[in-house]
């Protein structure tokens, strides 16, 4: 074995033990990079501790984001706004920086279902992760099937509690269905314990003066609103579904049985003949 064979070897043992294996994987390729540009060996020490911490940081995003429980990874850079012109893009991006959580902001996403409600919160969501922040994805009902069965077997304060301390709870699909008194009550206090303290996410498809088919005690009604609207960034992403479009769009292009809408070069001779 060579000698830089061997110092190659004996760097991956070392960082087996030390738990650093991007040092471990990209010491030889960084090291030959660095004599081709003359860089000295401090700069390749820092390029190389860098790339273990960029590594690092990345699986501890991915670890967030899938602890997060979303159903599914959006972004903002998969969503198209030139199909809504109506949202204020610049504001979304803003948000994406984590502006928000520090001063505990809710956002609160309106609109019909299929206007990006969803995918926006998860975006922001996702950002949040990236940059660090625990984030909870639920929906409504969801969240009081899991506050109702924690109350029944006497850990809701521990349920409770969990969910004041992560750093984004977003709530989706809000006012898909009522709640009963005693839902409400749990959901209420959820909510109340983040007011101030950390921020939600919510979407919903109904306007505030609407809430009442949620929350059957009125007073109850108004106390939900208060809380979740109070410094509120407030969203809404209208009436026309950009679902509904693109399933038109497609089958425009594809044809009414789900096939390209095209014929053969055979077909074609035979209608001209």
């Amino acid at each position: 074995m060579t000698s830089a064979a061997h110092g190659t070897a004996e760097i991956a043992t070392l960082c087996k033990h030390l738990k650093l294996p991007t040092v471990g994987r990209e010491a030889q390729r960084l090291a030959e990079e660095a004599r081709r540009q003359g860089i000295t060996h401090l700069k390749f020490m820092a390029q190389l501790l860098m790339a273990e911490l960029r590594e690092r940081e990345e699986r501890r995003a991915a670890r967030r984001i899938k602890e997060a429980g979303f159903p599914r990874i959006k972004t903002l850079e998969g969503f198209d706004f030139a199909k809504a012109p109506q949202l204020p893009e610049a504001r979304i991006r803003e948000l994406s920086t984590g502006t928000y959580i520090a001063r505990a902001e809710p956002i609160l996403f309106l609109g019909e279902p299929g206007t990006g409600k969803t995918h926006l919160a998860t975006a922001l969501g996702v950002a949040a992760a990236k940059d660090g922040r625990s984030v909870r994805f639920t929906t409504a009902g969801r969240l009081v099937t899991e506050l109702v069965e924690a109350k029944d077997a006497h850990q809701l304060g521990r349920i409770a509690g969990r969910l004041a301390r992560v750093d984004v709870l977003i709530l989706d699909e809000f006012g898909y269905l009522p709640f009963s008194r005693n839902d409400a009550e749990l959901l209420f206090q959820v909510l109340s314990e983040r007011q101030e303290q950390k921020p939600l996410i919510l979407t919903t498809n109904l306007p505030f003066g609407e809430w009442t088919s949620i929350f059957s005690d009125p007073r109850l009604c108004r106390a939900v609103v208060d809380r979740i609207t109070h410094k509120a960034h407030i969203i809404e992403t209208g009436s026309k579904s950009i679902r509904l479009e693109e399933a038109i769009a497609r089958t425009k292009r594809n044809g009414p049985s789900g096939t390209k809408n095209s014929t053969t070069k055979k077909e074609r001779e035979s209608d001209r003949s």
